[in-house]
């Protein structure tokens, strides 16, 4: 190809997205975007040349970035100013512009607090996730896509991002007037996270549906649940109890129970049935790492049902939506039980040794609820 038939790079005042003559009245309000060294005195060198000009700032966020900072002006520009005599008076101070577009007056909200708001709406309405996304990146537009159409690679010069939004659909977000910066994807990604999370009901109970069509309730275990799994040990026998708790054991102090229901730092999920909890699951986190151990027990007339997996599937959830990168479930090496309950959770096997096995988990989000 000819290199008089390459386009030029996008210019962010001849690229600008308004529709006025150059020689119509200004906006009422500039959001400007601004790249510059992070050494002192820049700043003050910016707002002085932005007072020379006669610009009102009514907002400012610094956003850092790889080689400095990139400045995020909301300001109000006087009569006559146009864009591109903005930009060349900035470029006078060594700063290089890397966005200007019309602003609105949710553009001088606190941007920690705008995410807020943003994740505020979509909790209450699901149905508003894709705007609130935009609305976190000041978007121009944002699509749900097949994750296998998403080719996050394609960047598109920092003007195009990739978010996760559950096990088959991706987010794809575009904005024209500036490319994204690394802390507002951050901000996205959280926020995407946290719709992961109510999708999961990751703080409320579940039902369970059983191989032969019984439902359960998978819920988290609290003080109140001592005497119902004090009862879940009486009806389990002593070998149910050994492949648990690697001894024999058939009375259980109210103290252990206890423990057993809130693990330090960690949780338990019961399955009920009724009144009754028919089955036990340990999440404890190992100190200092980003890996939890899980532990099952389910009484015996309702082993081979399904119950160990959907305990299992639900604690990996739960840790997910916990910041916990993997599982480690030990047992016996002449007993499975735990190991098969994982396999069959459909959770993907990194490492495997006599007496343990070790799973990734998934990102929040995709599935597993």
């Amino acid at each position: 190809m000819d290199a008089r038939d390459v386009p030029p790079a996008p210019d962010p005042v001849l690229d600008w997205p308004h529709t006025a003559g150059e020689d119509d009245p200004p906006s009422v309000t500039w959001r400007l975007r601004i790249r510059v060294d992070d050494r002192p005195g820049t700043l003050a060198r910016v707002a002085i040349r932005l007072a020379d000009l006669g610009c009102n700032i009514l907002g400012l966020t610094v956003l850092p970035v790889p080689g400095g900072v990139l400045d995020e002006v909301v300001l109000r520009p006087p009569i006559g100013l146009t864009p591109a005599q903005l930009v060349t008076a900035l470029r006078g101070e060594g700063c290089d512009c890397v966005g200007l577009v019309e602003a609105d007056l949710r553009d001088l909200v606190d941007a920690g607090t705008a995410a807020l708001a943003a994740a505020t709406r979509a909790v209450v309405d699901p149905a508003h996730t894709v705007d609130a996304i935009r609305e976190v990146l000041a978007a121009d537009l944002v699509t749900v896509v097949p994750a296998d159409e998403a080719n996050p690679g394609r960047t598109e010069g920092g003007h195009r991002a990739v978010l996760p939004l559950g096990p088959a659909r991706v987010l794809v977000a575009r904005r024209r007037w500036a490319p994204f910066a690394q802390l507002e994807l951050a901000r996205a990604r959280a926020l995407a996270h946290l719709m992961a999370a109510v999708a999961d009901n990751a703080s409320g109970p579940v039902v369970l549906t059983c191989a032969d069509g019984a439902a359960l309730v998978l819920r988290l275990g609290g003080p109140a649940d001592v005497d119902a799994v004090a009862a879940l040990h009486g009806r389990c026998s002593a070998g149910t109890l050994f492949r648990r708790y690697h001894t024999d054991t058939r009375t259980v102090p109210r103290r252990w129970l206890q423990r057993l229901l809130l693990p330090p730092r960690g949780l338990s999920v019961l399955a009920g049935c009724g009144r009754d909890v028919v089955g036990l699951g340990q999440l404890i986190p190992r100190p200092g790492e980003t890996v939890a151990e899980v532990s099952l027990l389910v009484e015996d007339a309702w082993q081979r049902r399904g119950v160990g997996t959907g305990l299992v599937r639900r604690l990996a959830v739960l840790a997910a939506a916990r910041g916990y990168r993997e599982l480690l479930a030990v047992h016996p090496p002449d007993q499975d039980v735990v190991r098969r309950a994982v396999l069959r959770a459909g959770l993907p096997v990194t490492a495997e040794a006599e007496g343990a096995v070790r799973v990734t988990l998934p990102a929040p989000g995709a599935g597993g609820g």
